[in-house]
């Protein structure tokens, strides 16, 4: 690993956090694919930091499920398989259509705008050439249903599920090119406006169903 210049950290931000947060995105991107082994004392020297930074920061991404430990071996970042993500999008199409009934129940016209603002964001992260932050708004989008639903144990669920499903998103979205994805929001958002419950759940079932077969 190279050494990472702490001049990028935000000041307010703590040598433990920022580990963390590098650490997460890169692994997020695909840039310590899985099996990549994570020894404390190469990042020490990577961040120019303690190793009790470090040691937090891998205790956090373990707890998310992004590392796991290797007896006498320090770390490395977990595996994620075909089967898990099919297992997961079976699991999202369960569960999201109810959380999206509930949420569309109770929406406001400033929850619409919130959701017009993460589209807007997608676009954006686009046209900005962030794949990673366009990611990361995805989860926003849908996560908003969890959110909304008023049930707390989808949203626990969808805490749960959502790192592995950046991880694997992330890699598929490279041949998704464009607009594709802030558009294919953008139809649900504008189903999600008619009040049609039943058609916008359809439309989002059929939308996930596509990912759960991606894998093969």
């Amino acid at each position: 690993m190279e050494p990472i210049n702490l001049a990028q950290a935000p000041a307010p931000m703590s040598l433990t956090e920022y580990v963390y947060s590098t650490l997460k995105r890169q692994i997020m991107k695909g840039e310590l694919p899985p099996g990549y082994r994570l020894i404390v004392l190469d990042l020490t020297k990577a961040f120019g930091v303690s190793q009790a930074p470090v040691r937090e920061a891998l205790e956090r991404l373990k707890q998310e499920g992004l590392i796991v430990g290797k007896t006498n071996k320090g770390s490395a970042v977990s595996e994620i398989t075909p089967q898990e993500i099919r297992d997961i999008y079976e699991l999202r199409q369960l569960i999201e259509g109810h959380a999206l009934r509930a949420t569309m129940n109770v929406l406001t016209a400033q929850d619409i705008e919130h959701l017009e603002n993460i589209v807007k964001g997608m676009r954006e992260s686009v046209d900005n050439g962030d794949p990673f932050r366009l990611v990361e708004l995805d989860m926003d989008f849908h996560g908003y249903f969890y959110e909304r639903s008023g049930n707390a144990l989808f949203l626990d669920i969808w805490n749960r599920i959502k790192t592995k499903i950046m991880r694997f998103i992330s890699v598929t979205n490279h041949d998704h090119q464009g607009y594709s994805i802030p558009d294919s929001h953008l139809e649900l958002l504008d189903l999600i406006k008619t009040g049609n419950v039943d058609v916008t759940e359809e439309k989002l079932i059929r939308g996930l169903d596509f990912y759960k077969h991606y894998t093969g």
